[in-house]
């Protein structure tokens, strides 16, 4: 299958897709055909974690050279609100995204993206991590938005792919301790091995609430500075809120409720503990790629699949994916 999602312009690329990873999100359109707003109305293409081969240049491209090995950054954005002018272009209203319905997505042999969104990889860093930049950016754009720094002591909760390169991009901005939570044993095994503190085991019951947060609090051993929620249920933020220091901070990543009921009055009002969203991400893929360069971020061992691109390698891809278990990252080959 080839598939450009739109006509190219002088300032576009034709890029030949290498690796593609496959996102939680991918999956869930795949199982229920919608993302909040997001409506999967006819068939499309998914797939928004890639890195490729440059093969053809718009007429005004300048920066890049047919052969280069690329990282690509999915969203396309529109320069003119006053978002995308203060440079906050992740809040743009007019975001058109590889694999955000209607916009097809880069699950494809070939891609036509604007230049200024393809960056080139040096040459010690390969296509599969080139498309780890994408769920790495969202870990970037996360510890920017909370100014982890090495007087900052992180909480993580949730320990799938974006809890981990938060995890990572935590370590890499000079955290000096990070425990992590999660109600997968395996998953906080995988963190620990890839360089968590201390991890622990939560369960998904409210009740259980208490008692974890003092667990928690004795894992880290000395004061939570700040809170990654990467999951996003009730229970997570009342963690969050109850393990965080007062005047610390909850940065809210994941998005698994759309409503909670949360205990903010003795946090927020009372505490001063700030709670700051973080969508997406703006102006990351330059330092992923240095990250990765520098060798202070590995993402290659979250990579734990890899797979084809037969219409059967592709289905088995998404049920690994689907389930879970020791499945972190799984990875098309093309």
């Amino acid at each position: 299958m080839i598939f450009s999602h739109h006509f190219s312009g002088p300032n576009d690329v034709r890029v030949r897709m290498k690796a593609v990873g496959i996102c939680g999100t991918d999956v869930h359109y795949l199982k229920t055909m919608r993302m909040t707003h997001y409506v999967v109305k006819e068939p499309m293409v998914i797939g928004h974690e890639c890195a490729g081969i440059i093969e053809e240049l718009g007429s005004e491209v300048k920066s890049l050279a047919v052969g280069d090995r690329v990282a690509v950054e999915p969203g396309m954005t529109c320069g003119r609100c006053k978002y995308c002018k203060a440079g906050r272009y992740n809040l743009c209203d007019d975001t058109k995204s590889l694999g955000l319905p209607p916009i097809h997505g880069s699950l494809a042999n070939q891609l036509v993206h604007p230049a200024d969104l393809c960056f080139k990889l040096p040459d010690n860093v390969n296509l599969e991590e080139g498309a780890m930049c994408e769920p790495l950016s969202v870990g970037v754009h996360a510890c920017r938005r909370a100014n982890i720094n090495p007087e900052t002591n992180v909480l993580i909760i949730g320990a799938g792919t974006i809890g981990l390169v938060t995890m990572f991009t935590a370590r890499a901005f000079g955290s000096p301790r990070i425990v992590i939570a999660d109600v997968d044993e395996q998953r906080l095994l995988i963190a620990k091995s890839l360089g968590a503190d201390e991890f622990v085991k939560v369960s998904p019951s409210i009740e259980d609430l208490e008692e974890e947060v003092e667990q928690i609090k004795k894992a880290m051993g000395s004061d939570i500075d700040v809170t990654f929620d990467c999951a996003g249920f009730s229970k997570t933020m009342s963690s969050a809120l109850n393990a965080t220091r007062t005047g610390g901070k909850i940065c809210l990543v994941g998005m698994g409720h759309n409503e909670m009921t949360i205990p903010l009055t003795s946090a927020v009002a009372a505490r001063e503990v700030d709670i700051i969203g973080a969508f997406r991400y703006k102006e990351t893929w330059p330092l992923c790629i240095e990250l990765i360069k520098s060798g202070k971020i590995d993402v290659k061992p979250l990579i734990t699949h890899r797979f084809g691109f037969s219409q059967k390698e592709v289905e088995e891809a998404f049920e690994v994916s689907a389930r879970g278990g020791n499945a972190i990252k799984v990875m098309f080959n093309l």
